[in-house]
């Protein structure tokens, strides 16, 4: 188990990779996204991407669970109040194998609950060629250990 104190500015974590196929682009844009080059290949081609790609919310999603099943469930999580900067880069296809890697930015004791720390994290998302297709920074309530 990790606690807030775990979490020290600089400190990096791999979460994991997560290959995309066409039918998970397709039924994910169909229910959230439904944008002709999330949901149909043939008018994706003439898109200004030439093709069919991901819902960039998709990528978020994706992201979200890497990092709840490599971080968040093994701390004392206690929420979280949002992100910030989400930022797409480059467009996900049909095929790319996605990783993600998270490095605290902040983290920092609560003043108004002694319980738990805040803690900001700087998250990528890379497909198989290394390129960073997506860049967002999470924050996250954690519990603190004992302060007794």
């Amino acid at each position: 188990m990790y606690y807030f104190e775990d979490f020290q500015a600089g400190a990096s974590f791999e979460l994991g990779s997560k290959r995309v196929t066409e039918e998970e682009m397709i039924a994910f844009a169909r229910l959230y996204d439904p944008q002709p080059f999330h949901i149909s290949p043939e008018e994706a081609k003439a898109s200004p991407f030439g093709g069919l790609i991901a819902s960039g919310w998709q990528t978020v999603v994706i992201l979200n669970r890497l990092f709840v099943e490599s971080i968040f469930n093994h701390t004392i999580g206690l929420g979280s109040p949002g992100v910030d900067e989400v930022r797409w880069l480059k467009p996900v296809r049909p095929g790319d194998t996605l990783k993600a890697r998270c490095t605290v930015i902040e983290s920092t004791p609560s003043r108004s609950r002694p319980e738990m720390g805040i803690v900001r994290f700087k998250c990528e998302m890379l497909n198989q060629a290394d390129e960073v297709v997506l860049t967002l920074i999470g924050i996250d309530f954690l519990g603190r250990r004992s302060q007794e």
